[in-house]
């Protein structure tokens, strides 16, 4: 687990795991550039117990700041137990439908994933491209550019889990030593538009891809 908060770190994957968290409203097809966007993530019910401060609800608020060179990424987490450490992701699929359900259609598959950050209670900031073009791609395998508009955070240690009735025996591969705990929040799908459009894609296009 690498500690600096402000850091990119690059891994790319397609997986599927556990589930859950973006109420965000866009226009289908945008009509001027979107300088910046402010989104919510949302918790994996069975998890909160095993983060939250007693008797205090989680919650977690991103910004985003389009820049010149590449966007500047706000996370705040509020409401959680210090100490506890997680890992966030820029993934292609989100678990949840925008009124907060399960996807039937989700598969336990969050697709292509890119490690983003080390996260821990308080605020995180990190640079780099976040809204519009984010994507990954492998040529050596023929993997076309796939973009990652959603984001997602797991327990960096599965132990801290384990209360809440996760399997430490069986971890994600969600950190940099590919032995993560479960997801703890991830954004939602977003109403009017394609699963995959999620609260990074701020120009989506009505043929249902985002406009770069």
């Amino acid at each position: 687990m690498m500690t600096q908060n402000s850091v990119r770190r690059f891994g790319a994957f397609s997986l599927g795991l556990l589930t859950t968290a973006v109420t965000v409203a866009y226009p289908m097809q945008a009509k001027a550039e979107v300088n910046s966007v402010q989104f919510e993530m949302y918790p994996v019910a069975q998890f909160v117990q095993c983060l939250a401060k007693p008797g205090q609800q989680p919650k977690v608020r991103v910004t985003v700041v389009r820049g010149n060179l590449n966007d500047h990424l706000n996370i705040q987490l509020e409401g959680f137990k210090e100490g506890v450490k997680f890992d966030m992701f820029s993934i292609e699929n989100s678990p949840q439908l925008p009124n907060g359900a399960p996807d039937p259609n989700f598969q336990r598959k969050f697709g292509l994933a890119w490690y983003q950050s080390d996260l821990e209670a308080g605020a995180t900031s990190l640079k780099t491209i976040f809204l519009d073009q984010i994507f990954g791609l492998d040529d050596a395998v023929g993997l076309k550019p796939v973009n990652t508009f959603h984001l997602g955070f797991w327990f960096n240690d599965p132990k801290d889990a384990v209360p809440c009735g996760f399997d430490a025996s069986k971890p994600t591969p969600f950190n940099g030593e590919n032995k993560a705990g479960p997801l703890a929040f991830v954004t939602r799908q977003i109403a009017g538009r394609p699963a995959k459009l999620g609260p990074l894609c701020t120009k989506p296009k009505a043929n249902g891809t985002c406009d770069p």
